[in-house]
């Protein structure tokens, strides 16, 4: 079968793949991610609003379930599934998130907590008053509409927005190689300031921030670096400094409270996570001022409760919880959005505080003179309609003539618009003469048709005069305001005025520029237990909670090492190398609790054995004695391992050998001989001698030979015990001390016999 090329495309694949990734960059760009800079809305967001007010859901009209909402708006606009639509609209009724809520929602939309919404069959939503600046103008055609997803339907482009929503309610997104996140503003003094620069178009970002000085978040908060706003609404993109507000109330017991009444709003949505955090800080112990932590906070507002114990600064205390909590964060701005382009296309821009308030003032300009030319043409067609009414109202005999006289309407309407008598009786040719003149427009005729007889009432055509004048005086206005455009501006800003009195709100979060001093740690020095397992499982357990322990909790463990907070946990390994682990990263534990493992608090690998483990300060006091697998022995000086590192070489090690044990010695037993060395290699043969035998060396070194080993003969064991000590312990065998021979190091060794 022969094969037919003509219809093969051979296309360059590199080129491909960039013309498609293009192509679906500017499709995330435009159609999912960035908001239009016109109506602070990102697609989904507009077409939910726009479901809505097709559904009728008005602030006046009873909710409707949300899933109907997502069920219409996925259906007909957004066919990007379900789950994205219902979190988008759930955004929109969050009072933390907006300044001004685009949804009223009715049910569990989550709280500020970070609990979730409950599922879209469970709760109810309709638009809220913000919205309906939004969308109050869509019959008057100032936006132009497109077909939807499958050209069954027609959305609008673009939402006729009254209010500037992007800087009031402020949005983020993330797209390809590029991410917006413009922060919220107080409605107030954003119209104020589009105010002003329609007063002066040529006012600086320095003028404008008179009038918007820095962003305002729902959570309110303290902006900490506000001296550099100007760089930032400059630009388009900096960095906000924002910090929790406090007070401080005297508490239970002589302590006092530290009270966060407001949170950032990078946690807003989030609030849980830092109380978690604090709680967690108080129970690790760092922060040893901290007594408790609980959140009090309710309908009326935020309220976390910090307990500090007494007689603690309280100052030195938020320095430090600005410096390792949430209750300072930085707010990343970037204001970028959809600027619409000649090609309707549109493109991602930077903005600046002014070149943003200028396309939401020339965007009104449009959505105005669209307005103002609807209700123009509106008004020149009612008139025409009511200039014919009056006129026939003067003629209404010889109109009542001719409808009696004709005999279909479409003759009696011909007459009446083009003066056609022709086969209309009439009483008097006079009247026949008189009809030829009339002349009305086809829409006059229509009315006039359809006009009922209850119109001939003196008061009813008085209204129509009155009417007549009413719409002349309209129009008049009407052409005023489309042929200036400060009479348009006149319009504009009143209506502004309006939405700032329904909108404006007392500024929420604080100004000022702050730095938080250093935190000085004040750090109680006390006994903690260091509990090991023989899986590897640590925690550390205050010294109250271990003494109140029974034995039989304590035997579970297979090493306890008392120590001091300050200390350092140091652990030796067969693999010759010692670890650190600062106590106070230990985490703190009930004694049944299981702990983490030492590996993962240090890096020993998995396959490392402790040997030894000490507190750095026992350690500093103490010799240590070092033996290996192949028979080499030694002392070095705990001021060896005196060192910031994490992880240092411990002793020197041949290929293929390893620690078989470390042993801690004092200095004075080691000087007084009061200990002897026993060995025990893996066929069963011992040695001892007196420690005073063994020679001190530096940490880097081998040591000696301690015991001659056969070829298939390795060392298992070494401890170092008291010579008048009968038994030693290996492998959970009792051996006798007293059958290993004292000899020199050189010997055999002789074989040892269990007990």
């Amino acid at each position: 079968m022969s094969q037919n090329t003509d219809n093969i495309i051979q296309l360059d694949f590199s080129e491909e793949m960039k013309t498609s990734f293009r192509d679906y960059a500017i499709s995330v760009i435009v159609s999912r991610a960035v908001p239009d800079v016109r109506d602070g809305l990102k697609p989904v967001q507009r077409r939910i609003l726009y479901a809505m007010k097709e559904l009728g859901l008005s602030p006046d009209k009873p909710h409707r379930k949300s899933a109907r909402i997502v069920g219409d708006t996925m259906g007909k606009y957004h066919p990007h599934g379900d789950s994205s639509i219902y979190d988008a609209l759930v955004h929109m009724t969050e009072d933390y998130s907006l300044n001004a809520p685009l949804v009223d929602g009715h049910g569990n939309f989550g709280s500020i907590d970070g609990d979730g919404a409950a599922a879209m069959r469970y709760t109810e939503a309709r638009l809220s008053p913000a919205a309906m600046t939004m969308l109050e103008n869509l019959e008057k055609g100032l936006v132009p509409f497109a077909p939807n997803f499958d050209d069954s339907e027609k959305e609008p482009e673009v939402l006729p927005a009254m209010i500037p929503n992007l800087l009031i309610n402020g949005t983020t997104g993330i797209a390809v190689g590029m991410a917006t996140n413009i922060p919220p503003h107080n409605p107030g003094e954003v119209i104020d300031a589009v105010i002003a620069y329609m007063d002066r178009p040529g006012i600086s970002v320095d003028k404008l921030m008179d009038y918007v000085p820095a962003p305002d978040f729902p959570t309110g908060g303290i902006i900490v670096n506000a001296s550099e706003m100007r760089e930032l609404y400059e630009k388009g993109e900096g960095k906000i400094r924002l910090r929790a507000k406090t007070e401080v109330e005297k508490g239970d017991n002589g302590r006092k409270n530290i009270i966060i009444t407001e949170i950032p709003y990078t946690i807003s949505g989030n609030k849980a996570k830092l109380v978690e955090n604090l709680a967690n800080l108080a129970r690790e112990k760092v922060f040893d001022e901290i007594y408790d932590v609980r959140d009090e906070s309710s309908k009326e507002g935020v309220r976390i409760v910090i307990e500090v114990k007494k007689d603690r600064d309280i100052e030195n205390l938020l320095n430090g919880l600005y410096k390792k909590t949430q209750m300072e964060d930085t707010y990343g701005v970037n204001l970028l959005a959809i600027k619409p382009s000649e090609n309707g296309n549109g493109e991602p821009k930077v903005f600046n505080l002014k070149s943003m308030i200028e396309e939401f003032v020339l965007f009104q300009e449009d959505l105005y003179t669209r307005e103002y030319q609807f209700l123009l043409a509106k008004a020149k067609k009612r008139l025409e309609i009511v200039e014919g009414l009056m006129k026939a109202t003067d003629v209404i005999d010889l109109i009542i003539e001719i409808l009696r006289g004709s005999s279909s309407v479409k003759q009696a309407k011909a007459c009446l618009i083009e003066g056609i008598t022709a086969d209309i009786k009439f009483k008097s040719a006079a009247s026949e003469k008189q009809a030829k003149t009339l002349l009305f427009t086809e829409n006059q005729a229509d009315a006039i048709l359809a006009m009922p007889l209850s119109k001939l009432i003196g008061l009813e055509i008085l209204k129509l005069h009155e009417e007549n004048d009413t719409l002349l005086a309209s129009i008049a206005d009407y052409e005023k305001v489309l042929s200036n455009v400060k009479e348009l501006y006149k319009v504009i800003k009143g209506r502004l005025r309006e939405y700032k009195k329904q909108f404006a709100t007392a500024r929420r979060t604080m100004l000022t520029d702050a730095e938080a001093s250093a935190y000085v740690e004040k750090v109680v020095i006390e006994d903690i237990y260091i509990c090991i397992d023989r899986f590897g499982y640590t925690k550390a357990v205050d010294a109250a909670a271990f003494s109140r322990a029974g034995e039989d909790a304590k035997k579970d463990f297979s090493y306890i090492i008392k120590v001091k907070n300050v200390d350092k946990l140091c652990i030796f390994t067969n693999t010759g190398s010692m670890h650190q682990v600062r106590v106070d990263k230990i985490p703190r534990c009930r004694m049944k609790d299981k702990g983490t493992l030492i590996h993962s608090l240090c890096k020993m690998e998995n396959q490392d054995e402790g040997l030894l483990y000490v507190g750095f300060e026992d350690l500093f006091e103490s010799m240590l004695m070092f033996t290996t697998k192949s028979g080499y022995i030694k002392l070095v000086s705990g001021v060896e391992f005196e060192t910031a590192r994490l992880q240092v070489a411990a002793t020197k090690l041949d290929a293929g050998d390893e620690l078989v044990d470390v042993s801690l010695l004092t200095a004075s037993e080691v000087l007084a001989g009061t200990k002897k060395v026993i060995l025990l290699t893996d066929q069963g043969l011992s040695l001892g001698f007196p420690i005073s035998d063994v020679s001190e060396f530096k940490k880097t070194s081998r040591g000696v030979k301690a015991i001659s080993l056969d070829k298939k003969d390795f060392l298992v064991f070494a401890t170092a015990v008291e010579p008048s000590a009968e038994t030693f312990t290996y492998n959970g065998k009792t051996l006798s001390a007293k059958r290993v021979r004292n000899r020199k190091r050189a010997a055999k060794g002789q074989k040892a016999t269990l007990e």
